[in-house]
């Protein structure tokens, strides 16, 4: 009598690999599900705001805002997206620095795409303190009006966490540098932090929308 064939039965009681979710990537959407909310209730806040006070206040205040020059601020911002993106590409195929000539864009690798992320994340910065010098010098202030209360403080708000996404690429390209393998964990870190980059670029596209081209 000739015996069973074992094989399948040792597969069927093999232990099977479970791939678990990063915990640190489930841990920053969750996060920023919260930051969400936060920012939400900034926009209640600024919409109520105009209308309680009419909109005798909101025409002579946006009057002072300078719209190319927010606008072109806006797109480089968003332009510091695609960058960023490009910097994730490279962390998945594990290329820390680029291969070629620094003017051959196609080669290169995280750490030149998150350099020039940072740069462009630190001209909106620049750019945003610029506005505030320019809009204190036409006597809008945070204590001027009711304007601008909610003007500083949501552009504020959102200013504070782009720095934060600026110290974030700094902490992951010194971690590269200071590597000596450009592996999985670094790999994941670039890609939680470019949640985190997209995220402040989608609220502020949000954000610029409601306070620059909503009258």
């Amino acid at each position: 009598m000739n015996n069973p064939p074992m094989t399948s039965a040792l597969q069927s009681h093999a232990p099977q690999k479970v791939n678990r979710p990063n915990l640190v990537a489930v841990g920053t959407i969750v996060w920023l599900s919260s930051e969400l909310m936060f920012f939400a209730a900034l926009f209640a806040m600024y919409f109520t705001t105009r209308a309680v006070q009419g909109p005798d206040v909101w025409l002579e205040s946006t009057g002072l805002l300078n719209i190319p020059f927010a606008a072109t601020n806006t797109t480089v911002l968003v332009l510091s997206s695609v960058t960023c993106q490009f910097g994730v590409f490279a962390a998945e195929r594990f290329q820390a620095k680029r291969t070629g000539s620094l003017w051959q864009f196609n080669k290169w690798g995280m750490r030149e795409w998150f350099a020039l992320t940072f740069l462009m994340g630190a001209f909106f910065i620049g750019g945003q303190v610029y506005e505030y010098a320019n809009l204190v010098h036409e006597s809008l202030t945070l204590s001027s009006n009711a304007y601008g209360s909610v003007f500083y403080m949501t552009t504020g708000f959102h200013g504070m966490h782009v720095t934060g996404g600026l110290i974030a690429f700094l902490i992951v390209m010194i971690r590269v540098f200071r590597a000596q393998k450009f592996g999985h964990k670094q790999a994941q870190t670039a890609i939680v932090v470019s949640y985190y980059w997209h995220f402040v670029d989608i609220v502020w596209i949000a954000l610029f929308s409601a306070i620059y081209l909503i009258k």
